[in-house]
């Protein structure tokens, strides 16, 4: 994939992206004007890059194509949306599949399922419509929506765990699944106090 070819795949992604970036904010200021909590501590936005794109696609046996990547990627666009309790997850997570004209193309709870070393997230894809002047295509965007908590043990298992110094894996899964479970206490606890202001 050459330069010029990674840019025109990536436009409609970014425009996509934006869409739910302000979507998002939207919900936010909704909440601040309803005189409710607001239930987004950060969200953070990224385009694949080009050399990530093409290791992933020569990871699962494709070719190193913007046709490939339009066919088989659904990370191109990513959003993480860092929230302060578990319930304005759901309430996000609701809101976005209310918005008629977005696609669901995939979800995954990994907060009522964690993972096995103890990963907690709501991963959510959704299709977004992208207009042309000749018509409108949908591109999807990974939505990724975690607690406070779990974007804090996310960092921390990302920074310790891919730092390729030798370790017990075992020892170490087992280690951050107890920590995973901890901060989940952690933030119950919060959110009791949360619940009664």
């Amino acid at each position: 994939m050459t330069k010029d070819e990674y840019y025109t795949l990536i436009s409609p992604y970014t425009d996509a992206m934006n869409t739910i970036l302000t979507r998002l904010e939207i919900l936010s200021h909704k909440a601040e004007e309803q005189d409710k909590p607001c239930p987004i501590h950060g969200i953070t936005s990224r385009i694949k890059e080009k050399t990530s794109i093409e290791k992933k696609l020569r990871n699962h046996g494709f070719e190193e194509s913007a046709e490939d990547a339009r066919a088989q990627l659904h990370d191109i666009a990513g959003v993480r949306v860092i929230c302060f309790f578990e319930y304005d997850i759901c309430h996000l997570v609701k809101c976005m599949k209310k918005q008629s004209d977005l696609i669901i193309i995939k979800e995954k709870d990994y907060i009522t399922t964690p993972k096995p070393n103890g990963y907690r997230s709501y991963h959510l894809i959704v299709g977004v419509p992208v207009y042309y002047m000749d018509g409108m295509e949908y591109y999807p965007v990974e939505i990724q929506f975690r607690t406070i908590s779990m974007d804090f043990w996310a960092a921390m298992e990302h920074r310790i765990c891919y730092k390729n110094q030798p370790f017990n894996e075992l020892e170490m899964r087992n280690a951050f699944r107890q920590y995973s479970e901890i901060l989940e206490k952690m933030e119950k606890s919060f959110e009791v106090y949360s619940e009664n202001n």
